[in-house]
């Protein structure tokens, strides 16, 4: 599920805006993107894909929500981590899609933050 829009990277491109099938982010004229539908987040990833700016955090747990603070997700390599390794971006060139690896990833992220996740 969704859980944070990192405000120092973000560059108020819209583009979680417009990706998101579930209508989730209200814009901000001139500014950072609101979650304001957090409920309807299907964890599909569409928004941290498609962020150029690695300025989204969406937790793998799609039924409860994680809630997650800018500092701590910044000290990990998470949200860089799902664009480059699904090939997209500026991995584009570098790196193959392993979105099939998703699944450890995400438990690596769980243990990188400290909480262990079936």
């Amino acid at each position: 599920m969704i859980e944070l829009v990192i405000a120092s990277r973000c560059i108020a491109c819209d583009m979680c805006v417009r990706v998101c099938p579930m209508d989730v982010f209200d814009p901000v004229p001139d500014g950072v993107p609101v979650i304001a539908r957090r409920d309807d987040c299907q964890t599909c990833f569409m928004c941290e894909l498609y962020c150029p700016a690695d300025a989204l955090y969406v937790d793998p747990d799609c039924r409860e929500r994680v809630p997650m603070d800018e500092e701590r997700i910044l000290a990990t390599d998470w949200p860089a981590q799902y664009r480059r390794d699904s090939g997209w971006g500026r991995a584009r060139r570098t790196h193959r899609n392993e979105s099939w690896r998703m699944g450890e990833i995400f438990a690596a992220a769980h243990r990188i933050l400290g909480e262990e996740r079936p």
